[in-house]
């Protein structure tokens, strides 16, 4: 557990001769300090807020931005508002063709090849980005996958914990002195209400010893998502980097739910009958342009300066579900009736502390991040 004694230090220092002597208190301690960070603070959006309207008056001339999954969905949105603020915008992409056609009425974006389920290729981006001298402000991880059949990587790891989560801890573990170079960046994580139908399995993260479920699987990575932002916050909050969680909404028109099908869609209650999408973002059921607002607003707004670690619905910090066995029932699950909140589970730092552990162990190293 790394802990700032600087920090949690009480008058007198006592406080921090409390704590010195109980690494279970320092656990509790910062533990409950995390959990009661997760209070909104009445940013004055909400749900139908579009990414345009986040942006508006921010000027971002001389920020470089990296987002990837830039050039789908969410993720191409965000690009397209921060650089139309004037932010440099790089979008790592598996398929430059596709990211090329995507993005070809964006001026200025520059693409480069990436694919999160390659460790080979996100050392080589990192190692070229990080050959230019460039610092990096911003770091929006927008790429995901959602619900697959089971599908391994070349090392065996489950499909969506490998690309959700694993991909984006290496990229940023390997831009870390980048981050650390702009003297106040943020790293920005993309998750989803679906981190509600999973907390990490640590004793079996790949489905090698039960059975698959595709969305046991996607809620996994969803919780890695939130507890890797809060790990990167509590790691570089020293050097000036603040990390942020979301849940964008559910987004149909995305792609990501190309694997469900029209039944399960219209069962959850996101399209009709005739297999169109259902808006309303007061249950959370949004466009692009609402979708995309929340990965911004954690991106830019400097309602959030001095702040950092924190998991955010409809542009504010989101609160946290108190009760975690009331989401045991199937029925509560539905997108259109799901209450705002985070899952415990998913913003506990002994869980943060050690997923980046495992995390490590995956990768076989340690990253050189140091504050």
């Amino acid at each position: 557990m790394v802990c700032s004694f600087r920090q949690f230090s009480g008058r007198n220092g006592l406080l921090s001769l409390v704590i010195s002597s109980n690494n279970n208190l320092i656990t509790n301690l910062w533990r409950s300090i995390m959990l009661t960070q997760q209070v909104p603070i009445g940013s004055g959006f909400g749900a139908s807020t579009t990414a345009d309207e986040i942006i508006r008056g921010i000027d971002l001339s001389g920020t470089i931005a990296i987002i990837t999954g830039g050039y789908s969905g969410i993720g191409l949105e965000t690009t397209r508002v921060l650089r139309s603020a004037g932010a440099k915008v790089i979008v790592p992409a598996r398929d430059l063709d596709k990211a090329s056609a995507a993005l070809k009425e964006i001026d200025g974006v520059e693409i480069e090849a990436m694919d999160l389920m390659d460790p080979a290729s996100i050392d080589a981006f990192a190692e070229k980005f990080l050959a230019s001298g460039q610092p990096l402000h911003i770091l929006v991880n927008s790429a995901g996958i959602m619900a697959t059949p089971l599908l391994r990587d070349a090392r065996g790891y489950e499909s969506q914990f490998a690309t959700n989560h694993l991909g984006h801890f290496q990229l940023g573990a390997r831009l870390w002195p980048a981050l650390r170079q702009a003297n106040g960046a943020r790293v920005v994580s993309v998750s989803s209400w679906g981190h509600r139908q999973s907390p990490i399995v640590f004793d079996d993260p790949h489905f090698e010893r039960r059975d698959y479920s595709p969305m046991s699987a996607y809620g996994q990575s969803k919780t890695a998502n939130i507890l890797f932002a809060l790990a990167v916050d509590e790691r570089g909050k020293a050097a000036g980097i603040r990390a942020f969680s979301l849940h964008p909404g559910s987004i149909v028109e995305t792609g990501l739910s190309r694997f469900a099908s029209k039944e399960q869609l219209q069962a959850i209650g996101v399209i009709d009958g005739d297999g169109k999408p259902i808006l309303d973002p007061s249950k959370n059921l949004k466009t692009v342009e609402q979708g995309a607002a929340t990965s911004v607003w954690c991106a830019i707004s400097p309602q959030l300066d001095g702040i950092g670690g924190v998991y955010c619905e409809n542009n504010d910090i989101a609160p946290l579900v108190e009760d975690a066995a009331k989401w045991n029932n199937d029925s509560v699950r539905r997108v259109g009736s799901l209450a705002l909140g985070v899952m415990p589970y998913a913003v506990d730092p002994e869980a943060a502390d050690r997923l980046w552990s495992l995390s490590e162990e995956l990768l076989g190293w340690t990253p050189s991040y140091r504050g």
